[in-house]
């Protein structure tokens, strides 16, 4: 059994000296999140972008996906790249093969506490605040579908499922792979956060956003650091010093932690950018673009 690292990882500061300098440190992968990433407003990747990452993989590089999307949502993405790797999805929850589909890695919320969550997230002061989105088995349930459901379903390209009272239907089936509430703003998500920090231990649940009004719960060692280094250590047998890693929302800072280099976009909110070593251009600028050129080709 996979040994899960802890959430932050200890790195090499001495890597982006190395890189600016041109020597030759060696970078064997390079794993990128998707949505302010690599994945603009118009849902795509540019082709300038496209061009550098496939330039990185001419050079013997490894591209890998890392998302908090659903793995139906985000196989396109990682065909149009041309990835050979098995895709991190739902924060780092599910790691399969696109290849053969074989599920690597599944690290679903255990039933109690996710059940206990869906009675927070329907408490009163939340109720007319978020909409509760349960993914299990690689689909989308929701209690009934609403204008914002309908806007994520149609951005994801993925159908779905209204079943009702969603206490009721956990019960009836298993664990989901992730829970996500999507706020009416970026107020409520905050509070919702902060609210919810202080009911769950890190030992229960990890917590996280990937944009400033989705409040997102996975299992609480499923996150993109983990998947990353599962990718690294276990599928590759590469040491963190050869991974780089490229994100702009909270729910990367995992995954910057435990790479050698790692870069947040210009688009990343603050305390993401004081985590990574180097703060690319924004996704309009193509960032990750630049931060290839620059440090890899």
């Amino acid at each position: 059994m996979f040994k899960q690292p802890l959430l932050i990882y200890p790195r090499s500061r001495m890597l982006l000296t190395e890189l600016i300098k041109g020597k030759n440190v060696d970078i064997r992968l390079l794993a990128l999140d998707l949505d302010g990433t690599i994945v603009g407003h118009n849902n795509q990747i540019s082709p300038r972008v496209q061009e550098a990452i496939t330039a990185a993989q001419s050079k013997g590089i490894q591209v890998a996906v890392a998302t908090g999307r659903m793995y139906t949502s985000a196989r396109k993405y990682h065909q149009t790249i041309v990835s050979a790797l098995p895709l991190i999805a739902y924060n780092g929850a599910l790691i399969q093969d696109p290849l053969t589909e074989k599920i690597l890695y599944h690290l679903p919320v255990p039933l109690d506490t996710a059940l206990d969550l869906i009675n927070e997230l329907e408490k009163p002061q939340w109720r007319s605040k978020v909409n509760i989105h349960l993914y299990l088995n690689d689909q989308l349930y929701v209690s009934q579908i609403t204008e914002e459901t309908e806007r994520y379903a149609a951005r994801s390209n993925v159908p779905v499922n209204a079943v009702g009272n969603l206490e009721t239907f956990l019960k009836n089936n298993a664990e989901p792979t992730k829970i996500l509430a999507v706020g009416t703003s970026p107020k409520v998500i905050k509070q919702l956060m902060s609210t919810l920090q202080g009911y769950f231990t890190s030992d229960q649940l990890y917590l996280t956003q990937s944009t400033p009004v989705f409040f997102e719960a996975t299992h609480h060692n499923a996150n993109k650091g983990t998947g990353v280094c599962y990718l690294a250590e276990q599928i590759l047998g590469l040491t963190a010093e050869q991974v780089m890693t490229i994100g702009d929302n909270y729910n990367d800072v995992s995954m910057l932690s435990y790479a050698g280099f790692s870069v947040a976009m210009g688009n990343a909110p603050e305390q993401v950018k004081e985590v990574a070593q180097w703060v690319a251009p924004t996704i309009e600028l193509e960032g990750v673009a630049v931060a290839i050129e620059k440090f890899l080709l």
